[in-house]
């Protein structure tokens, strides 16, 4: 609502206009995901970012809702694990994550193919939602290869 103005104001109280500038371009910092080439740190242990690795996480708790777990504790440490090799397999083509990702991750560990899964199956999953370190040598155990078997079918 306005001061009307017959109303005395201060002039510590009047409003000021404002102007608005924007950011200059040099001064912007550049968006990390198109950055990828210019990455001085990769190799073991630095990971391979790709543009929404976060979806990976969304996708994979979507597809381990169907899953059956005989201790629903675990699920969490799964769907992170998962999620984690699913934006490794994106990234390596240059993409963000889509649902064959999850698949292809879930078939690495044999999660689909089992009507109720266990303890020993989870196993390696164990304590990975608590740590970065774990994560990175989870995510490293898991090799290019085993990854990229069924890339080709999926289109960029």
């Amino acid at each position: 609502m306005t001061q009307p103005t017959f109303s005395p104001v201060p002039a510590s109280g009047e409003v000021r206009p404002t102007m608005l500038t924007q950011t200059p371009e040099i001064g912007r910092t550049p968006k990390p995901g198109l950055q990828h080439s210019l990455n001085p740190t990769s190799g073991k242990g630095y990971g391979t970012p790709a543009p929404g690795e976060g979806f990976a996480l969304t996708i994979a708790q979507r597809q381990c809702a169907k899953l059956h777990f005989a201790h629903p504790q675990d699920r969490h440490d799964v769907e992170l694990g998962v999620a984690l090799v699913a934006a490794k397999r994106a990234s390596l083509v240059g993409r963000g994550p889509i649902p064959e990702d999850v698949h292809v991750a879930l078939d690495h560990f044999g999660l689909r193919t089992s009507p109720l899964i266990e303890r020993d199956q989870t196993a390696q999953f164990a304590g990975l939602a608590h740590g970065y370190a774990l994560q990175r040598r989870f995510v490293d155990g898991v090799t290019r290869e085993d990854l990229l078997i069924s890339v080709a079918h999926v289109g960029h």
